[in-house]
């Protein structure tokens, strides 16, 4: 499988200088090849090959078009193949979706080379800390080797990106070839699985009655507000402008670092604690869209929150089965009887059998039970997993967000 490790890298002011170009011109050769797919006939349309071809002749029209990496412009146009896949997919799916968007000035921020004889890697620095790294046509520059560099040979792609702050990072991604297997169901203990509903009251709350609290950002939130009041009094485009909306980017990039953080402490922690993981599988989109917690949701980021839950399985022979969400609070977890309950009740309580335990609770073991059964290992299943469904547990243990913050290295 494909792991991606992203590095900070420190550029000289003339490679940086000259990197950001190359880039702004691949966003040009990108544009136009946008152009150039949409304005041909809709039953002849150019594929990624078609345009590759068409580059030579771009070049000699606009020889600014030759100054970047050929392979890294074939790559930008690759990309752009990719994306509409991603879209015609999502239409398929049912999804409202438009055409590909005009990139401007500033919005396309990277460039990739996926040919190990388009970049080199330099450990000979005279620092531990860093390795050299040189890129086709950009130059060598150097990053922060705070994790294992491989050689450039057993890399398969290289990203150069500049944030939005300013910072400019590289993203390297390698094949793992010996990501341990995944353990076959009828050998899984009853204690190594697990049912995780997520909510904003707790951010997971486990079949285990375990919650963990929802990170606090109230701090970070107030300094971004500052900072971008203090934006919408400069002139646009000034220089204190541009200052200021760096700063702006910054807090912004804290907060975003914060939650994906955290969120990376709690993953590798259901990955290397258990062996089989349900969880919700959250349509996000509908619910940011109707729900007053609109605000509150979109900090939880649960989507990225499953993708790095579903990352990690694989790295770690961790089975992650996704369940849908409906009825999973109403259902009770002893009888299955659906009881309807507003949002601010947070007790289960069963009418048919008398059960009551935290909604929570009630709704991470429903979640559990769910995924078994899409295993071919639920309630009715006499397998080793079946002794997983949870009993009553008649305490609640709550986990601290600043506790899981602290667990690691530092959230920003």
């Amino acid at each position: 499988m494909k792991h991606t490790l992203r590095f900070r890298a420190y550029l000289p002011d003339d490679v940086a200088s000259e990197a950001w170009r190359h880039i702004d011109i691949l966003r040009q050769i990108r544009n136009h090849a946008v152009r150039d797919y949409y304005n041909s006939d809709y039953n002849d349309r150019p594929s990624d090959y078609d345009q590759h071809s068409k580059l030579k002749d771009w070049t000699d029209q606009w020889p600014t078009f030759a100054d970047p990496s050929q392979h890294a412009a074939q790559q930008a146009i690759s990309q752009i193949h990719s994306d509409l896949e991603t879209l015609q997919e999502r239409r398929k799916e049912g999804y409202d979706v438009g055409r590909l968007q005009w990139q401007g000035n500033g919005e396309f921020r990277s460039v990739s080379y996926n040919q190990s004889s388009r970049f080199n890697v330099d450990y000979n620095t005279g620092d531990d800390r860093f390795v050299r790294l040189r890129l086709e046509k950009i130059g060598w520059f150097n990053i922060r080797a705070d994790r294992h560099v491989r050689p450039a040979e057993d890399i398969d792609e290289v990203i150069l990106k500049k944030e939005t702050t300013g910072e400019w990072y590289v993203s390297l991604v390698t094949t793992v070839e010996d990501t341990p297997e995944k353990p076959p169901l009828s050998e899984i203990e009853a204690e190594d699985c697990v049912g995780v509903d997520l909510g904003i009251t707790s951010y997971i709350h486990t079949s285990e009655n375990l919650s963990v609290d929802t990170l606090d950002l109230s701090d970070e939130y107030d300094r971004y507000a500052r900072e971008q009041r203090k934006l919408d009094r400069k002139e646009h485009g000034s220089a204190n402008w541009e200052n200021q909306r760096r700063k702006v980017a910054q807090a912004k990039r804290k907060i975003k670092r914060k939650v994906r953080d955290y969120q990376h402490k709690l993953t590798t922690w259901l990955v290397t604690e258990y062996d089989f993981v349900a969880v919700e599988d959250l349509d996000v989109k509908p619910m940011l869209e109707t729900s007053q917690n609109a605000k509150n949701k979109q900090d939880a980021a649960w989507s990225q929150f499953i993708e790095l839950l579903e990352y990690k399985a694989d790295l770690h022979g961790t089975h992650v089965e996704k369940v849908k969400p409906g009825g999973t609070t109403k259902e009770c977890a002893v009888c299955g009887v659906e009881t309807a309950k507003p949002l601010w009740v947070r007790e289960h309580s069963c009418p048919a059998c008398g059960h009551s335990e935290d909604r929570d609770l009630n709704a991470a073991k429903n979640i559990l039970y769910r995924g078994l059964k899409q295993l071919g290992a639920g309630r009715s299943e006499s397998t080793p997993v079946q002794t997983a469904l949870p009993t009553l547990t008649p305490y609640r243990e709550a986990v601290s967000a600043k506790r899981v913050v602290e667990a690691g290295s530092p959230g920003a």
